[in-house]
C-alpha cells in the first residue's frame, strides 16, 4: 500500500467540518473498519491544560463527529498515566469530558485494565534490553483498531513527537521513563507491536495550534492552522516534522522505521492529499527543559553511571517531585499562565474557552 498523508488548512470557524473532510480525503473507512471495535488513543502530556501539549478538545470533537457520522458506533477512548501525570485531572483539565459525553464515548484509563504478557513475534531488541524480555500489554488492545490523536509539537527527547510516540503511552506502563535511554529504538519496536496486535492503525494530528521549543510541555504556542491524517504512522510523522522545519530522515526513529519497511519516512516519496502544504515551514527548534536535560544527563550523559541509583531506587521519587514542582508550580505559574493568557485572546484560545 502506497503512503499518503491528508492535509488541510483550517480555522476555528470550520474546524469540525474540516476534520470531517480530512477523514473523507484520507479514506479512513478503507483502513479502519466501522464494524470493528475502535480505540481512540488520546495524548496526555500534562494534566494541566497548555496549548498543543495534549489532544485538543476540538480535535476530539471533530474526530468523534466524523467517526459517528460514518457509522463508527463501537468507540472507546483511552489513555495512560505517567509518574508525573494524573489521568482524571487531565481529562478534566484538557476538556475531554464534555466531548466524550456529547458523543457517548466511554473512557477507560489504562490504569484500570489488565496488563498481560504478550509473546511478540517481531524482533524488539530495545524493549528486550530495557524490560529483560518480558512484555506486558493492555489486554483489551489486542485485536482492535487504533486511532491516535497526537498534536504537532517538538520534544526534547525525540526532536518532534507525533503518531509513533503516541503509542509510547499506550503500550508501556508508567515505568516507560526507563525507555528514554533508547527512545528512538523503542518507538520503532512499538510500531512493530502495533502492527501485530491491531486490525488497523490510523493517526489524526492536530496542528491548529502547535508547540515549538522545549517540548512536550514548556513550549511556545504557534498557530499552525494545519490538520494531518494518515494510515502510515511513519509518513505522518515525517510530514509533520517537515512542516516544523526539520529534515525527517535525520530524526533517528523516522529513519530507522523507514529503513525497516514499517512505513515511509522520505517526504519525497509520500503523496499529499488535500491542500498544498509544500511551502509550509514553521522553522521550529527543539529545546530541552531542565527536566529533560537532567534526565538525559543521568541516563546517557556524563553521569550515566549513576542511572541505577537515580532511577531504580527510592531516590527516583525525588526526581518525580522535582519534575512535578518545576512544571506544575514553578514554570506553569511563572511562564505558562502568561502564555495561556495571551493564547486565550486568539481565535483558537476563544474556541478552547467555549468547551
Amino acid at each position: 500500500m502506497s503512503s499518503s498523508v491528508s492535509a488541510l488548512i483550517t480555522n476555528p470557524h470550520n474546524i469540525i467540518k474540516d476534520y470531517d473532510n480530512l477523514l473523507e480525503i484520507g479514506k479512513i473507512s478503507d483502513h479502519i473498519s466501522p464494524d470493528s471495535e475502535t480505540l481512540i488513543k488520546l495524548n496526555l502530556s500534562w494534566s494541566l491544560y497548555y496549548p498543543a501539549c495534549s489532544t485538543e478538545p476540538w480535535q476530539l470533537d471533530g474526530v468523534a463527529s466524523a467517526l459517528r457520522s460514518r457509522g463508527y458506533h463501537n468507540l472507546t477512548a483511552t489513555e495512560n498515566r505517567t509518574v508525573v501525570t494524573k489521568i482524571e485531572k487531565g481529562v478534566v483539565g484538557n476538556k475531554w469530558s464534555p466531548v466524550l459525553q456529547k458523543y457517548n464515548i466511554p473512557f477507560i484509563p489504562l490504569t484500570d485494565v489488565e496488563w498481560k504478557p504478550y509473546q511478540i513475534h517481531a524482533e524488539t531488541p530495545a524493549l528486550d534490553e530495557i524490560f529483560e524480555g518480558t512484555h506486558t500489554l493492555p489486554s483489551f488492545f489486542v485485536g482492535k483498531n487504533m486511532i491516535h490523536l497526537p498534536t504537532v509539537k517538538t520534544h526534547g527527547h525525540t526532536t518532534m513527537t507525533g503518531a509513533m510516540k503516541n503509542a509510547f503511552g499506550g503500550l508501556i506502563t508508567e515505568r516507560r521513563h526507563h525507555c528514554h535511554r533508547l527512545i528512538h529504538e523503542v518507538l520503532v519496536d512499538l510500531l512493530k507491536i502495533q502492527k501485530e496486535i491491531h486490525q488497523g492503525i490510523f493517526a489524526i494530528m492536530d496542528g491548529a495550534v502547535c508547540g515549538n521549543g522545549p517540548g512536550p510541555r514548556t513550549m511556545i504556542p504557534y498557530e499552525g492552522n494545519i490538520l494531518l491524517a494518515s494510515h502510515d504512522q511513519v509518513a505522518i510523522d515525517s510530514i509533520s516534522a517537515k512542516i516544523m522545519g526539520f529534515d525527517p530522515m535525520q530524526i533517528p526513529f523516522i529513519r530507522m522505521a523507514h529503513d525497516e519497511g514499517l512505513g515511509c519516512g522520505d517526504p519525497d516519496q509520500i503523496e499529499i492529499l488535500g491542500d498544498d502544504i509544500s511551502n509550509l515551514n514553521f522553522r521550529f527548534f527543539t529545546g530541552k527543559s531542565p527536566v529533560v536535560a537532567g534526565d538525559q544527563l543521568f541516563r546517557k550523559g556524563k553521569l550515566s553511571f549513576l542511572e541505577p541509583l537515580v532511577f531504580k531506587t527510592s531516590l527516583f521519587m525525588l526526581a518525580v517531585f522535582g519534575s512535578a514542582f518545576y512544571h506544575d508550580y514553578l514554570w506553569y505559574n511563572l511562564v505558562g499562565r502568561r502564555r495561556i493568557h495571551s493564547f486565550s485572546k486568539t481565535p483558537w484560545g476563544r474556541l478552547f474557552d467555549q468547551y
